[in-house]
């Protein structure tokens, strides 16, 4: 057989459902507010045909830049050929959902600010920047008290012996 030109060819696994998570949609999925600039992942959702996203958009994540009562209209980077292109779609609210890649960051904001704070009141240096991982200084041991032993590869006395 030839291949087919579908738009939804090659989807039978990626739109479909979980296991026992068929049906409609929970009330929680509309009643979500976004806004512009949110961060949203894409994630096509079988179960809603309509404003559903090209596969190629399914698993990528993006910034909102309009809000209609039904859908979002999101600003996703897509590669095509050797360039990279911000691409404009609109996607039905079924299948966004918030971002969960920015939690850190803001987590990481409020914890600088409370430490900045801090450190003004005290009138001392805080460091606020992200450091790599430092390793411990090394020790030296004593030869003289540890007990020391050889140890030969087990391998290669059984070839030894065979």
């Amino acid at each position: 057989m030839t291949n087919t030109k579908g738009y939804r060819r090659g989807t039978r696994y990626l739109f479909s459902r979980a296991f026992r998570r068929h049906g409609p949609l929970p009330s929680s999925v509309y009643m979500r507010v976004y806004r512009r600039g949110d961060i949203v992942d894409i994630k096509g959702d079988g179960g809603v045909q309509k404003g559903m996203p090209h596969k190629s958009y399914h698993g990528r994540t993006g910034r909102v830049y309009n809000v209609t009562p039904h859908a979002v209209g999101v600003i996703v980077n897509k590669r095509v050929g050797n360039r990279i292109i911000p691409k404009r779609i609109n996607v039905r609210i079924e299948h966004v959902k918030p971002s969960k890649c920015r939690e850190d960051f803001l987590r990481r904001v409020k914890e600088n600010d409370a430490k900045r704070r801090e450190a003004i009141e005290k009138n001392v240096f805080v460091q606020l920047k992200r450091q790599n991982f430092r390793y411990q200084r090394g020790c030296l041991s004593s030869a003289f008290l540890s007990f020391i032993m050889t140890l030969n590869c087990c391998r290669q006395r059984l070839l030894n012996y065979i």
